[in-house]
């Protein structure tokens, strides 16, 4: 499913309106309808009788969704009412024809203009069934400030269940900042396409439940932009894989080599391989240093293992090159990284190996913070490449530090795969998959039971897996987190 920015859905109104004829006015009854229709059907089992119904307007075009689902609310038998929080002088447009409407039909609106005003406001919040959130939209930057910062928190500490219009008040659209008061929603219905901002943190903590609501953008107008955010589906998934042949055996669906481990980290090495056996791939062989050799033959059934010649620390090292250049030439995959310890020669082995490998590299753990010495190694490499930090790793990368990452982890991640020419997962709440050619795809799935030592180890051989099944490297990546 594809993301937006405020721009991006900006242009698609427009282009709604200039290309198709369909006029602003068509869009926002169509969102005030399916809000309406959400709310009724999620919130109060089809049956919005007697219901009190808060509706918290601002000037715009998301006030004026809010409008127009009140009017909806009203002819299904809720009891509604709106505060706005401007002047009515400053409404106008197409929210300004549909405040009209419900001035016509009798429903009381409440303009907040004052402190004092807000005393109605808790009165009522007392009172009610449901608040809708309709007061800033996709064009909010910065923090809110005064009434409309006061109404938030009353909201927000109503303890009633509060729905979003497009996106809660007090969040960016194309960031997922709260920089101050934000709608903590129950749900939020996005309108359109679902905003970028919705899925970065820490926008998803205050988006609750999302909801698309159809606002009747043909698809061809769709197909027409260039829209390169995505969000990882079920759906968006199932299409990677092939159906597999009944002819088929071991060689048809690729091998991995995963090169890793050490003593006391033997574990993520057979993590890896495990992972990309148990994702798929037909043959997968651990290669690790010989004195550890024994405990991945005791680990593992089903992958294979080959020793390799270890350093006087018994890690890898620059002994070991020529042979995994040797056995590396059989791969279709390999995974270098995980358990690889921290040595100095870790960094002088990979030195010598990237550049001559000629399989496509899955980069992860230990090998990503090897090549946080010198970059530019990336640059040397002849294969695709997917590169898998967690934000400590890309904080070494980047040299910056992991609070400056989580700040922007989607302009880190795109930056760092244009820069390196790589496929970037940068792990976390929300994994980011982002390609040299500037798509991003973003995951919602997940939680914190995955906060524990091993997973990302799983995840990379998941991957590797994936992708020597015949994936391209993104829907590996996509399909993998």
């Amino acid at each position: 499913m594809k993301l937006v920015t405020a721009t991006e859905m900006k242009k698609l109104d427009e282009l709604a309106s200039s290309r198709f004829g369909i006029s602003s006015l068509i869009l926002m009854e169509n969102a005030g309808r399916g809000i309406a229709e959400g709310i009724i059907n999620d919130f109060f089992k089809g049956n919005p009788f007697n219901k009190r119904v808060l509706i918290f307007s601002g000037k715009g075009n998301n006030g004026g969704d809010g409008f127009a689902a009140a009017r909806h609310l009203a002819n299904r038998g809720a009891d509604v009412r709106v505060f706005l929080l401007r002047p009515k002088g400053e409404i106008t447009g197409d929210a300004l024809v549909n405040l009209n409407i419900l001035e016509s039909m009798e429903i009381t609106v409440s303009v907040i203009s004052e402190p004092r005003d807000l005393q109605r406001v808790d009165i009522s919040l007392l009172y009610a069934d449901l608040v809708v959130d309709a007061i800033f939209g996709t064009g909010f930057k910065g923090r809110a400030a005064g009434l409309a910062a006061q109404v938030i928190d009353r909201l927000n500490r109503s303890g009633k269940p509060i729905v979003s219009v497009d996106l809660p008040s007090g969040l960016e659209a194309d960031t997922g900042k709260a920089n101050g008061p934000c709608i903590q929603a129950a749900k939020t219905y996005t309108l359109g396409l679902p905003k970028l901002g919705l899925y970065l943190f820490p926008g998803r903590k205050y988006a609750g439940k999302i909801s698309l609501v159809d606002i009747s953008f043909p698809k061809a107008l769709l197909k027409k932009m260039e829209l390169p955010f995505n969000l990882i589906t079920r759906e968006m998934c199932e299409g990677f894989f092939e159906k597999r042949e009944p002819e088929s055996h071991k060689g048809t669906f690729g091998r991995v080599f995963v090169i890793g481990g050490s003593e006391g980290m033997s574990g993520a090495a057979a993590m890896a391989a495990e992972a990309a056996l148990r994702s798929g791939a037909g043959l997968v062989t651990a290669a690790v240093p010989r004195s550890i050799n024994p405990i991945l033959e005791n680990k593992l059934t089903e992958v294979m293992t080959f020793p390799l010649p270890e350093t006087e620390e018994r890690v890898l090292g620059i002994e070991a090159v020529d042979v995994l250049l040797d056995i590396c030439s059989e791969a279709d995959v390999v995974v270098v990284g995980p358990g690889l310890s921290s040595s100095r020669s870790i960094f002088a082995m990979l030195k010598e190996f990237l550049p001559r490998v000629n399989a496509p590299l899955v980069i992860d753990a230990d090998a990503l913070n090897a090549l946080s010495k010198d970059v530019s190694l990336f640059s040397k490499i002849n294969v695709p490449v997917i590169i898998t930090p967690h934000p400590g790793e890309m904080a070494r990368l980047t040299n910056s530090s992991v609070s400056e990452i989580q700040e922007d982890r989607l302009n880190t991640a795109l930056k760092a795969a244009e820069e390196w020419n790589v496929v970037v997962v940068l792990k976390g709440a929300g994994t980011i998959v982002a390609t040299p050619k500037g798509e991003v795809y973003i995951n919602e799935t997940g939680n914190p039971g995955m906060a524990t030592g091993g997973t990302g180890d799983v995840l990379t051989g998941i991957i590797a897996g994936f992708w020597a099944q015949g994936m391209n490297p993104e829907a590996a990546a996509a399909a993998g987190v």
